[in-house]
């Protein structure tokens, strides 16, 4: 009898957040899909059931092919700088040195900013003859060049200013993760007269992994879900050179108002996210250390 009513009791308490849940997560995901294999309704035409003609139009997209390959070299670009970029800041202010609140600060303050904000920032930054990065370029006598308006570097421009904006926020995991490691291994370490590389690989890294495979994984959701800065600094252009299968499916949900096909493309961008996911987990979990 205690025991079941436990079970009630927990019940009770899980009622509401599983509520949302599934009102705000796993219904929608189910509904979609379904609309998947519908077509969209327009007007007074209702929706009918089309079957696999939907995903048979994604093979002959090549916008949807085109974005498909811009967000594997967005990924490519933006995790693995990340996660360098994060380590590397955090065993620098992991250390004793002069300033370091500030300097964690400054580090972290970037994730702070909303990404329409700093994507704002970094449109000044790339403003072709008087942004900072031009005036740096003519201190050097280069010639002007247009950042996000060139097909030839508006992806990896974003794809700058998306590392930029999460390897502060990846840097507080890792300054946890190391404040974790016994002072006693160092000292060991030092007394064995240990050069500083051979006990990051040796000792460091295999206790942190934990953490970098969370963050991995936190980096690869990122770098498909995030589209505040391809809206404000780019929409996807110039002639779909930056154009991810996000803002994909934004344009065609909310701009062409084809929500069937919308929802096509989210059902195959969370499947290459799952697959990913869980590869990554399989991956990198053989190489963890769980204390």
């Amino acid at each position: 009898m205690t025991v079941r009513r436990d079970w009630l009791t927990a019940l009770a308490f899980l009622a509401p957040a599983l509520a949302l849940l599934f009102t705000f997560t796993h219904y929608p995901a189910i509904q979609t899909l379904i609309d998947s294999f519908w077509s969209t309704p327009r007007g007074r035409r209702a929706a009918v059931f089309v079957g696999s003609d939907n995903y048979a139009r994604l093979m002959q997209d090549p916008v949807f092919l085109r974005a498909m390959v811009n967000n594997a070299i967005y990924a490519a670009i933006t995790i693995p700088a990340s996660i360098i970029l994060a380590l590397v800041m955090a065993l620098f202010v992991e250390g004793r040195i002069r300033g370091r609140a500030l300097v964690r600060m400054s580090y972290f303050t970037p994730t702070m900013l909303p990404l329409i904000a700093v994507a704002n920032i970094w449109l000044f930054f790339y403003l072709p003859g008087f942004g900072l990065f031009e005036q740096i370029r003519s201190a050097f006598g280069l010639s002007p060049r247009n950042w996000v308006g060139s097909p030839e570097t508006a992806l990896y421009g974003v794809s700058m200013v998306t590392v930029w904006s999460q390897a502060g926020f990846f840097m507080i995991f890792y300054l946890a993760a190391l404040n974790t490691i016994p002072p006693s291994l160092r000292e060991a370490a030092a007394i064995e007269g240990c050069r500083r590389w051979t006990f990051f690989r040796r000792v460091i890294w295999p206790l942190i992994m934990p953490t970098t495979l969370f963050v991995s994984v936190n980096a690869t959701i990122n770098a498909f879900r995030t589209v505040d800065h391809i809206f404000v600094m780019t929409q996807g252009g110039p002639n779909n050179a930056s154009m991810l299968l996000l803002y994909y499916i934004y344009e065609q949900g909310f701009r062409f108002w084809d929500t069937a096909y919308a929802a096509t493309l989210t059902v195959v961008m969370v499947a290459i996210l799952s697959v990913v996911g869980i590869g990554q987990f399989f991956l990198l979990d053989r190489r963890v250390h769980y204390r």
